[in-house]
C-alpha cells in the first residue's frame, strides 16, 4: 500500500469490495443489454481505463464474449482547462457508429467529466447508445448526468475528495475519502 491508511478520512472500498462492485456492475450491464454481444467498453483516463479492463474481463468470464475495449482522454473536451488536441492519448481502435458504448469512470462528481467523455465519443461517430458506469458516485451534480451503473454511492461534502487507487498504477486497490 503506497500510503498510510490512517492518513485518509475514511476507507470506503477495499480490494474485496472493489472486486464485488465491478462484478455487480458487469452483471447489471449484461442484464440491461441482454448479453455482452455488440458492446464496446471505453475507459476514461486514467483509472477508468483499469476499471473498464476489469469489467471487460468479467464480461468475458461470464458470457464468453470479449467486448471491444478503448481508452479515452477527455482533456481536450473539458470546459475548465484548455489543452491542445495534439496531446490526445485516446486509443479507440474500433468504430463507435451504431454500437452500444459503455463509458467507464472511477468517480462521478459534478458530471462535467462525463459530459466531456460523451462529447468525445460523439465526435467519433453516432453510437446506438451510451451508458455510463462509475465505481463511485459522490453526488453534487452540476449537470443532469446520472450513471447507469454504480459501484457505490458515497455522500460527501464539497470540501472532501474521493480518491480511487488501482493496483495497476498505485500498488493497491482501494477508494478513500480525503480532505
Amino acid at each position: 500500500m503506497p500510503e498510510n491508511p490512517s492518513a485518509f478520512k475514511a476507507v470506503i472500498m477495499d480490494k474485496n469490495s472493489m472486486k464485488r462492485a465491478i462484478s455487480r456492475i458487469s452483471y447489471e450491464i449484461i442484464e440491461r443489454n441482454k448479453g455482452a454481444e455488440g458492446l464496446c467498453i471505453i475507459g476514461v483516463m486514467s483509472r477508468g481505463v483499469y476499471i473498464a479492463g476489469r469489467i471487460a474481463a468479467k464480461l468475458y468470464e461470464i458470457e464468453g464474449v470479449s467486448p471491444e475495449l478503448g481508452t479515452l482522454d477527455i482533456t481536450a473536451y473539458r470546459d475548465d482547462e484548455k489543452y491542445s488536441a495534439e496531446c490526445d492519448r485516446t486509443d479507440i481502435p474500433f468504430d463507435v457508429k451504431g454500437k452500444r458504448v459503455i463509458l467507464v469512470d472511477d468517480v462521478v462528481f459534478t458530471g462535467r467529466s462525463s459530459r466531456a467523455a460523451i462529447e468525445a465519443v460523439m465526435k467519433r461517430g453516432r453510437p446506438k447508445s451510451i451508458q455510463l458506469a462509475a465505481l463511485i458516485d459522490r453526488g453534487h451534480r452540476e449537470l443532469p448526468i446520472r450513471p447507469d451503473y454504480i459501484g457505490k454511492n458515497v455522500p460527501t461534502s464539497l470540501d472532501e475528495s474521493v480518491r480511487v487507487m488501482m493496483d495497476e498504477i498505485d500498488g493497491c486497490d482501494m477508494a478513500v475519502i480525503t480532505e
